[in-house]
């Protein structure tokens, strides 16, 4: 990671994710006695989730084989470089697929929208009863995928990433969550439900293994200090 302030400031002044503004304070205070009986009651037994990822042991050995390396820079990302949300099925897009799965009792209008439900956030623990309250997480986030590798992919590698359903990358989660983990590496941010950690770091590991990702020394030793303790 570099560390270095400019980075940093960067980072922590860039717009909020999806251009949402920052969300509703009253809204939140109003969630909070669900959230903390959802934090009681742990996840939902039937709810949906990602692909199981790899086993600790597995993700372990995995780790061990990720190039590693200082973090490559930022200098030309964009997201509109990672073509995401894109058309799955019908008049479904990746978002719309992505809420379907990870959703309770989810209905669906005309174009895919879904107008009911019921989710649990796997970082936080809270439950939500409205889709606009959650964000659809890259759990290697686009920008970190492109300081680890994905500069030099092309457009079709870096869709693929974007919207990749075969392996944990994407999840439904509270949006605030998300937009606090922002492009940070596990070195940096991990889920605030600790019991989530164990499984976050087994995605984390497997996607970067698939796409062949570099990590960095911080970033690596994170994820063997979780890996280590599942």
């Amino acid at each position: 990671m570099s560390g270095n302030t400019l980075h940093n400031l960067i980072r922590t002044s860039r717009p909020v994710r999806h251009g949402r503004i920052a969300r509703r304070t009253g809204a939140l205070a109003a969630a909070g006695a669900l959230a903390a009986t959802a934090l009681l009651a742990g996840a939902p037994a039937a709810q949906a989730a990602p692909p199981t990822p790899v086993s600790a042991a597995t993700a372990r050995t995995y780790l061990g084989q990720l190039a590693e390396r200082p973090e490559g820079s930022g200098s030309g990302y964009s997201r509109d470089l990672f073509p995401h949300w894109i058309t799955q099925s019908g008049t479904c897009n990746t978002r719309e697929t992505v809420l379907k799965r990870d959703g309770t009792g989810v209905v669906q209008d005309g174009s895919c929208a879904a107008v009911s439900g019921s989710w649990y956030s796997e970082y936080d623990g809270a439950t939500w009863s409205a889709a606009s309250d959650l964000d659809i997480d890259h759990v290697v986030a686009l920008a970190e995928a492109w300081r680890s590798g994905a500069a030099a992919w092309t457009t079709t590698q870096r869709r693929t990433f974007a919207n990749d359903l075969a392996r944990p990358q994407l999840i439904a989660v509270t949006d605030n969550v998300n937009q606090a983990k922002s492009d940070l590496d596990p070195a940096e941010w991990l889920p605030p439900r600790a019991a989530y950690r164990c499984t976050y770091a087994r995605m984390w590991v497997q996607v970067k293994h698939h796409y062949q990702l570099s990590v960095d020394t911080a970033e690596k030793n994170a994820l063997a200090a979780v890996l280590n303790g599942c």
